[in-house]
């Protein structure tokens, strides 16, 4: 009996019964393969050959048990996990190639090995020697830390037969190949089939694998994106050329908090946590050129305060240029024709970049009123207060609307010593605040450019 076949794309997974030239789904050229129809069955390892269904239980009869996690010893990394790496749970670190992952994950091993447990590294793009070079570097001399240069599969299971470990880390995915169905390492069949394995493994043996994924320019072939919902927690390791900053993320955990941040050092000797962000975020000015505004964000459970620069100046072109880095720019243009229909302010022929220091990307409304203003301050070249912070989400209508965690973001301003805080006045009526920090309260993005202008 012939082998069925279809045809996938292996930009997003799109099948198709016959080959096509686009996709009809993310629209990319000439990136169908051609893929066998597998039985289950046939592609599960011998490991699992005596896996069983598990009945349904009453939800009334189950017993809840708090989840037992590792620490990492990495503030940073725990609190990104929500408290520490969770037995039998499966972690997928993205980024793009030389980002600094593998330095990452050799220091959480490091760090996890070094208090008895036994960990396994298995490498698919460099040999022992290379890592044990890296350690050297890192200063990790853990003897239980296992080393292993593999990429088959079926290979993993009889090193972790071995060696017993109870952290796994495979760097990276889209080296690994399976014997049990047809594709080269890297395909879309490949990697769904690997991180499916290992999802299992997680679970069979409770202990907890990290997973190396890289992102290409376009997000694409067998990137994370596809994993996604495969594992139980997605972390993005974020950073740009030529800076030294790193930017732990997270965008999925079952086992804590969303969009928490961690922030990382890259130095020659490793990865350094950075204890206080908000410093490194913000700039030495005195002053005196305008267009800068601090804002107080909150990533995750975390304030931060970061300075967001704006510099407005005459277009010499027929359509003026919009250069947005660090904030939604399509919030902005909205922020921009509020500006031109509440304020009059002539906004159309000029050129507006905008950029938010340090090189983090903020993600919420409460930066609003800070972009605003510092559009403004550039645009009337007058400079704001070097020591007041803003925060407030901004309608269409051009009121000030509240922020979530407003006494959380009081008190990190406090403690940085700033002197005031431009914030909503709906929310200073429904704080107390006995500290020093002078709150300014506004109803409108009117108000708070004439008292801060």
């Amino acid at each position: 009996m012939k082998d069925k076949t279809f045809y996938e794309c292996q930009s997003c997974g799109y099948q198709s019964s016959k080959w096509l030239g686009k996709c009809p789904d993310c629209k990319s050229w000439n990136s169908f393969v051609v893929q066998k129809e597998t039985n289950f069955q046939t592609v599960l390892p011998k490991s699992f050959s005596s896996y069983e269904p598990v009945p349904p239980s009453s939800l009334s009869g189950i017993e809840v048990f708090q989840e037992r996690r590792i620490k990492s010893e990495i503030e940073e990394l725990d609190q990104v996990l929500g408290g520490g790496i969770v037995e039998g749970s499966t972690i997928l670190i993205g980024g793009t190639p030389g980002i600094g992952k593998s330095t990452l994950l050799l220091q959480i091993m490091g760090k996890v090995c070094s208090k008895g447990i036994t960990g396994l590294y298995i490498s698919g793009e460099e040999s022992i020697t290379q890592l044990k070079m890296r350690a050297s570097r890192l200063h990790l001399t853990s003897s239980n830390l296992y080393l292993v240069a593999e990429t088959c599969y079926e290979y993993f299971l009889e090193h972790i037969e071995k060696i017993n470990p109870r952290v796994i880390v495979v760097d990276s995915i889209q080296t690994v190949f399976t014997t049990q169905i047809p594709g080269a390492p890297g395909s879309l069949s490949q990697v769904r089939e690997i991180a499916g394995f290992l999802m299992m493994l997680a679970k069979k043996k409770n202990l907890p694998v990290f997973i190396s994924g890289h992102v290409t320019k376009e997000g694409s072939i067998a990137g994370p994106k596809t994993l996604e919902h495969i594992v139980d927690t997605v972390l993005y390791f974020e950073g740009d050329e030529g800076n030294y900053y790193r930017i732990l993320r997270t965008v999925k955990n079952r086992y804590g908090s969303t969009n928490e941040i961690g922030i990382f050092e890259m130095k020659d000797d490793g990865l350094y946590e950075v204890k206080n962000p908000s410093k490194i975020f913000l700039s030495d000015c005195s002053g005196k050129a305008s267009g800068s505004a601090i804002v107080c964000s909150i990533e995750g459970t975390r304030p931060m305060l970061v300075e967001l620069q704006a510099l407005v100046t005459r277009s010499s072109f027929a359509v003026p240029q919009r250069v947005i880095k660090g904030i939604d720019s399509k919030r902005t243009s909205l922020l921009i024709a509020v500006l031109e229909k509440k304020l009059g302010l002539r906004l159309a022929s000029q050129d507006i970049f905008i950029n938010v220091v340090g090189g983090v990307e903020i993600d919420e409304p409460a930066s609003d009123l800070g972009t605003v203003v510092a559009i403004a301050s550039s645009l009337k070249d007058k400079p704001l207060n070097p020591y007041t912070v803003f925060t407030g989400e901004i309608g269409l209508a051009g009121e000030i609307r509240s922020v979530s965690r407003i006494e959380l973001r009081i008190n990190e301003v406090e403690k940085l010593g700033y002197k005031k805080m431009v914030l909503p006045e709906a929310n200073l009526k429904n704080i107390s605040f006995n500290g020093k920090l002078d709150l300014i309260g506004v109803n409108s993005i009117k108000d708070a450019i004439e008292m801060t202008i």
